[in-house]
């Protein structure tokens, strides 16, 4: 059974990508394969739904093709958490008491280096979904093999969609698999700290060795380096340094190098040469999966209903949707009632799409023209000029977005011939915003002018 499955996985491989396959095959397993009823494992049960709706016939025709029966396939999730054994190494050379005083100096020092990890932080609740698949895909490739390919990790993305989970679940993951790994994670900001502190006391060069010696260095919000040029200085060369020796190198940042400023071009170059990976905010099927997957952590209960209306209603970031679940689940407690039936009296209220009060779509048109320092009959009308025409689909985006108008309201709100111009313009705002942080800064300040 277990060649079965091998050679369906090899099947598999060729007909999707690298990074989807390691996502979303890497831990499965064939468990039962009799008259045709197939079960297979997997890790948790968001695999469950992602493997049903997207691979199921991948998976069916490759097990087919391999001489086995299907004629029905079962997902199954089953425990990956298989403790790791380090070999023991006796070397012959040196007498036993020399080694049990080198194996206690060793553990004295690895206890004693402080790695700023947290081992809340894991894989095995960090949940993947279409918003972030590609970045998991490329941290297991570290976490197998640290200073390869990957190397520098630069992971980017809004605040709140788990991106200091994911880059200390990898260090995490490296000193499971190798305790003797020396692994720092710290943001920027206790970077620029103790580096000042480290000059104001004539050690720079001690500064400077310490990192020397890491395995793996884990830089988190890497954008408030902005203005700190020292600091910048000391990181290249601590970047070079480690980079040289094959070391690993994680950043964290709210957007790509190239759009912070002030940072040094070759800082910023360096930074991506092995690419940029961003964590998107989760669609729905992501949300729900998130919050069951948080609500089973926390040993909870609560119905698909009421998870549903939390995904549907908190649309900003995973820290808030984990947020409003804590409140829900603790109400729930002291008043002896679940979260739906908590929903259905009006106990509590969920809306984090809107900010404040509501507005109209008229509100929306004049603040967006105000914000890009034109007039409002100026941007809906039929100017093709570049900065009037990305406006008028900023405003088009608001107005979807917002107020969730039809495409032919918005079009009679800006002034365009038909919805199929809204939808152009709505979905490139969209594909914009992935790489474009400038731009997500001015729609910040855009909703803030709206509901402020």
């Amino acid at each position: 059974m277990y060649d079965v499955w091998q050679n369906a996985l090899a099947e598999i491989e060729q007909q999707i990508s690298v990074a989807n396959f390691s996502t979303w095959f890497q831990d499965t397993s064939l468990i039962t394969a009799e008259d045709g009823n197939i079960k297979i494992g997997v890790k948790n049960s968001f695999y469950v739904k992602q493997l049903r709706a997207r691979y199921y016939d991948i998976i069916a025709n490759a097990l087919k093709n391999n001489n086995t029966q299907v004629n029905n396939i079962e997902f199954e999730v089953v425990s990956t958490n298989k403790p790791k054994i380090k070999p023991r190494e006796i070397s012959t050379v040196q007498p036993i008491k020399t080694q049990i005083k080198t194996i206690r100096k060793n553990n004295h020092e690895i206890k004693s280096f402080s790695n700023g990890l947290n081992p809340k932080y894991t894989l095995d609740n960090f949940v993947i979904g279409s918003n972030n698949e590609l970045a998991v895909a490329a941290a297991k490739s570290i976490i197998n093999s640290p200073g390869d390919k990957y190397n520098p990790f630069f992971l980017y993305g809004g605040p709140g969609l788990g991106k200091t989970h994911l880059v200390q679940a990898i260090g995490n993951e490296l000193l499971r698999n190798n305790p003797d790994c020396k692994i720092l994670y710290t943001p920027i900001s206790h970077f620029y700290s103790d580096f000042i502190d480290a000059i104001q006391n004539g050690k720079g060069k001690e500064f400077n060795l310490k990192f020397q010696k890491l395995d793996c260095l884990i830089i988190d919000d890497f954008q408030f380096i902005v203005n700190k040029e020292k600091s910048q200085e000391e990181f290249f060369n601590i970047f070079n340094d480690l980079y040289q020796l094959n070391k690993q190198i994680i950043v964290t940042s709210d957007r790509l190098p190239s759009q912070i400023k002030t940072v040094d071009e070759r800082l910023s170059t360096r930074l991506t040469w092995a690419g940029a990976f961003d964590i998107q905010l989760p669609k729905f099927e992501d949300k729900c999966a998130i919050l069951r997957a948080k609500a089973e952590l926390q040993g909870a209960e609560i119905e698909p209903e009421a998870i549903e209306y939390i995904a549907e209603n908190v649309n900003t970031n995973i820290r808030d949707l984990e947020g409003e679940l804590s409140t829900i689940l603790l109400m729930s407690e002291v008043r002896g009632l679940t979260p739906l039936e908590l929903i259905n009296n009006g106990s509590v209220s969920v809306n984090k799409t809107s900010k404040l009060r509501p507005v109209s779509a008229k509100q929306i048109v004049d603040k967006t023209a105000k914000y890009y320092n034109l007039s409002t009959k100026e941007m809906c009308g039929k100017s093709r000029i570049a900065n009037i025409k990305n406006a008028r689909q900023v405003t088009m985006f608001l107005l979807s977005k917002e107020l969730n108008l039809s495409t032919n309201k918005i079009a009679a709100e800006v002034g365009v011939k038909d919805h199929t111009t809204v939808m152009h313009g709505i979905k490139k705002i969209e594909k914009d915003l992935k790489l474009n942080f400038i731009l997500r800064d001015q729609i910040e300040e855009i909703k803030e002018k709206i509901y402020g």
